[in-house]
């Protein structure tokens, strides 16, 4: 007789400031990932909206904000815009591996200059290079780092401008981090690339979805998601597209949104690494 898979015990984390709207608090439940079945865990848990933390699962769940939305890009369909294509042309010489979940020095110099310019004083800012190397290494469950070099005049691989921390799922990829270099400045929009990358390798690979982790309405650094055509948001009844009309009147808002900022709105999913490397405590 074959035993039966146990069913994971969820946990609850304690009410904390919330990183992406002000004044506000987030809770997360979350479960491990661990054993045989941990890759199985992982897929059907990420179908109703968790996202992977090394070997956690976690989702929101907060008392009285659903601000959060899991979001994905069917990558199938997906139709750049004239700015994605000029992106996508600008950073078509870069050379992408997919390399195992192993840290080193070179990705870990990449993120500090990142976080630095990009999320000063953030959560993760303080990381360490063993807190990075538990980031991509501590995994039960399928995960590579997707490099983006620059090509030496050789043709061979040069520089590292980005990198991606990614799961593959039986239905897709989930974008867990990316970072990359943000002061290149013959390479603006990198972080949109990465994404636009992982849509284009996601089709050819029979894969149907690239899973962006939440979109927050309402917090200017996650609405870079909304730019990505066709859509899919998780709500109570499933997975449903948004419509064009709507999702023209959200890329409308960004637009009047960056002229306000006079910033760039781009990068790679931030939401994978909730409140910084903090450790999830079982109990």
């Amino acid at each position: 007789m074959t035993a039966p898979v146990r069913f994971p015990r969820f946990f609850v984390t304690s009410p904390a400031p919330c990183p992406y709207l002000p004044g506000r608090t987030e809770r997360k439940v979350f479960t491990e990932l661990k054993g045989p079945h941990a890759e199985e865990l992982n897929d059907a848990l990420g179908r109703i909206g968790f996202r992977r933390s090394q070997t956690v699962a976690y989702r929101p769940s907060c008392f009285d904000c659903r601000a959060c939305v899991s979001v994905r890009v069917v990558a199938g369909e997906f139709a750049p815009s004239a700015g994605q294509k000029r992106l996508l042309k600008r950073n078509s010489d870069l050379i992408v591996s997919e390399c195992r979940p192993w840290a080193t020095a070179e990705q870990f110099a990449l993120l500090q200059l990142y976080l630095a310019r990009r999320h000063p004083g953030g959560g993760m800012a303080s990381m360490d290079e063993i807190d990075y190397a538990d980031m991509v290494e501590h995994t039960a469950v399928a995960s590579h780092l997707v490099e983006y070099r620059e090509p030496r005049p050789d043709g061979e691989p040069g520089r590292l401008v980005g990198a991606c921390l990614t799961d593959r799922h039986a239905d897709g990829f989930s974008m867990i981090y990316s970072f990359y270099d943000p002061d290149h400045a013959g390479r603006a929009g990198l972080g949109n690339y990465i994404i636009l990358d992982h849509i284009r390798r996601a089709a050819e690979s029979g894969l149907p979805y690239v899973f962006l982790g939440y979109w927050v309405h309402g917090s200017a650094r996650m609405q870079y998601k909304i730019r990505f055509r066709p859509l899919e948001r998780l709500g109570p009844h499933g997975w449903q597209r948004f419509s064009p009309a709507e999702q023209d009147a959200l890329i409308a808002t960004v637009g009047a949104d960056r002229r306000e900022d006079a910033g760039p709105v781009e990068g790679g999913s931030k939401d994978g690494a909730p409140g910084g490397h903090r450790q999830y405590k079982l109990g």
